[in-house]
């Protein structure tokens, strides 16, 4: 589990020599093992928020730390070894690797921190795919699962690595309405087992349902919490 804390960030880009405002000075603290819902329209600047948090990107001001560390201070290098350890993400559209089976793709994470592709690796693996019904489809290539068996192994290389935080971005977006509410049942019902802190994109008012608790972004400002 992680606590959360953003302070007074703000997020800009230059655009043709423009520059977009697209987070004002938001503040969110999100709790250790909070299940968190960014609702909001499209632009509202939830994506962005999430890669601040991921410390994919660097917030134009104000403040973003994770466990009192202030992810937005560190080097490029400590922010790509802070993503491999303690982030997990679901995204959209999987982005499984079409070149790896299923088994090698739930892996990745675990080779990315230098666990290589040992016996307790692989029995880790084995042990989430049954979780999420396809322990007998390990040796698949991604192409030959549905969307919804793509999202569950996505689902499993999220968790895999034991992060205390987990981003997921319209994690059922690319589904249809019954395999996204059972896919989300999964995510959530997985990351609660565990502990982990979940921070959920959605524009779906069902979708953010599911969460502990509901922050709507518009125009990059929290409008309402609940």
């Amino acid at each position: 589990m992680a606590t959360v804390r953003l302070e007074a960030v703000s997020k800009a880009f230059d655009e043709g020599g423009r520059r977009r405002e697209v987070l004002r000075e938001l503040s969110l603290t999100v709790a250790p093992a909070e299940l968190v819902a960014l609702l909001g329209r499209s632009g509202s600047g939830k994506s962005t928020l999430l890669n601040l948090i991921a410390g994919i990107d660097r917030p134009s001001a104000g403040k973003i730390s994770v466990d009192g560390v202030a992810i937005s201070d560190l080097t490029d290098r400590d922010r790509t070894l802070y993503r491999r350890r303690d982030v997990g993400f679901v995204f959209q559209f999987f982005n499984l690797l079409p070149t790896l089976t299923v088994e090698e793709n739930v892996l990745l994470p675990l080779e990315l921190i230098g666990q290589g592709r040992d016996g307790a690796s692989r029995a880790k693996v084995s042990r989430l795919l049954e979780a999420v019904g396809l322990g007998d489809r390990g040796g698949a290539w991604p192409d030959r699962l549905s969307g919804g068996e793509q999202q569950r192994v996505a689902v499993a290389r999220a968790l895999v690595h034991g992060p205390g935080l987990v981003l997921a971005d319209e994690p059922t977006g690319a589904l249809d309405g019954e395999t996204g509410k059972a896919v989300l049942a999964l995510l959530v019902n997985l990351a609660r087992q565990r502990g982990r802190t979940v921070i959920l994109v959605t524009h779906s008012d069902e979708v953010a349902a599911v969460a502990d608790r509901v922050v709507v972004l518009d125009s990059g400002r929290i409008a309402e919490r609940q």
